[in-house]
């Protein structure tokens, strides 16, 4: 299936889509060297995979799906690459965020629908460096999703709830994946469908929803809505790195935790998270200057 679609502003697809990829070497995602971007779901309707490019004249999106679920990922796509996002919802109130708003036009906040897809890959990330949680979600991605539909081949679609549930213990040990995350994300299967209806609610009241599973905590749950509902507002708190980001680009502050800010950002309120994806784009960062936080392997403890 086919489907063209011409947005009425500048677009980004990199800018769009990037925020959906777990790693260089997702098994869900793959920047072809076209130019064009691939990805898979497990759509309501079943798996699907989608493949978007810019056409010749750069002002129309071309997209193809393959799959049961092919046609509800292109009725998505405009929700997909930020057609429900109101970027001029932010007023700059710093210098910083002005230029980097002015230098990065096609920037627009996704919105896949889906919610398990990105909780999932959020729980991995708990408390673990990056390269750890990118190398679980691809380990288990790939014994336990399935081949995607079409004609990219390694893509593969992410397991259904029930294929999570199945997963035997020593399989999430060898993944690298302690008890706590596992166990949250057992809990979160068994409830799958009630939090897949949460696409439905306001971002506010989705968070809430997610947060009454045992383990999925604020920085869980806004890693979620930021991808699911393209929430703007879902700031990310608990996060080792974003407030001393922030802190820095805003006031000079690397030292800066959570409630330092909040206050900084609470001029852009209604669209902070959209705020903190503009300071990182800016490139404005604090060199580094303590150790990445340092990887555990779990077959010592």
């Amino acid at each position: 299936m086919a489907r063209t679609w011409t947005p009425p502003w500048p677009l980004d697809l990199a800018l769009a889509l990037t925020p959906l990829r777990r790693g260089p070497a997702d098994p869900t995602y793959r920047a072809a060297r076209d130019g064009s971007f691939w990805r898979t779901s497990r759509t309501p309707q079943g798996p699907g995979t989608l493949r978007v490019a810019m056409g010749a004249d750069r002002t129309e999106v071309e997209a193809q799906a393959w799959g049961p679920g092919a046609a509800w990922l292109l009725d998505g796509l405009p929700a997909l690459l930020g057609a429900e996002d109101d970027p001029d919802a932010l007023t700059p109130r710093h210098r910083l965020l002005a230029i980097t708003r002015h230098r990065r036009p096609g920037l627009r906040l996704t919105r896949t629908g889906l919610v398990l897809e990105s909780l999932i890959p959020s729980v991995l990330e708990q408390k673990v460096t990056t390269d750890e949680a990118y190398r679980a979600w691809r380990l288990l991605v790939r014994k336990y999703g399935e081949p995607a539909p079409g004609p990219m081949a390694g893509l593969h679609v992410v397991p259904e709830p029930r294929t999570w549930a199945l997963i035997p213990s020593w399989e999430w040990h060898r993944a690298g994946v302690d008890d706590k995350r596992a166990s949250t994300i057992l809990r979160a299967v068994r409830v799958a469908r009630r939090l897949e209806e949460a696409v439905t609610l306001a971002p506010e009241q989705a968070q809430r929803r997610l947060e009454l599973v045992p383990g999925i905590g604020p920085w869980t749950s806004a890693e979620t809505i930021q991808r699911s509902h393209g929430a703007p507002d879902a700031l990310t708190i608990g996060d080792l790195h974003l407030p001393g980001i922030v802190g820095w680009a805003l006031a000079g502050d690397r030292d800066a935790d959570d409630a330092a800010m909040l206050e900084l950002l609470a001029p852009y309120a209604g669209q902070r998270h959209r705020a903190a994806r503009l300071i990182l784009l800016s490139g404005r960062v604090p060199a580094r200057r303590t150790p990445k936080m340092p990887k555990v392997d779990i077959g010592l403890l």
